[in-house]
């Protein structure tokens, strides 16, 4: 099993492969193409099956028909976090959370911290 050392050099080199990811439009007539331009990832204290991750991604195009009209270049943070999946065909292997990241009160200032020490998050 793929340690979070090894999970975390891997996904920060897709970043430098230029990682790209689409997203569903809520109206479900079109989609988003992101490019990810930064990212933080930091392992859990108290877990080490847990990495959260916030990214910083610009809008590259957009396929079909949206419900809302942002335009190329418009830029925002996505936060999330990866666990090691327990059930089913993911048991074993690191994969997005399902929900929104639960997040250690000690851990939150860190993560925040990292990604501005990183430069993931700009202002």
């Amino acid at each position: 099993m793929e340690t979070y050392k090894e999970f975390i050099a891997k996904k920060k080199l897709e970043v430098k492969k230029g990682k790209k990811f689409n997203t569903k439009d809520i109206g479900r007539n079109g989609y988003r193409v992101w490019k990810t331009e930064a990212m933080t990832l930091m392992k859990q204290t108290d877990h080490d099956e847990k990495v959260f991750i916030i990214e910083r991604n610009v809008l590259e195009h957009v396929v079909g028909k949206t419900v809302t009209d942002i335009k190329p270049g418009y830029k925002q943070y996505r936060i999330g976090y990866f666990i090691i999946g327990k059930n089913g065909k993911r048991n074993g292997i690191w994969t997005w959370g399902q929900y929104c990241p639960n997040i250690p009160l000690n851990d939150f200032s860190k993560l925040i911290n990292l990604a501005k020490k990183e430069k993931t998050i700009i202002y």
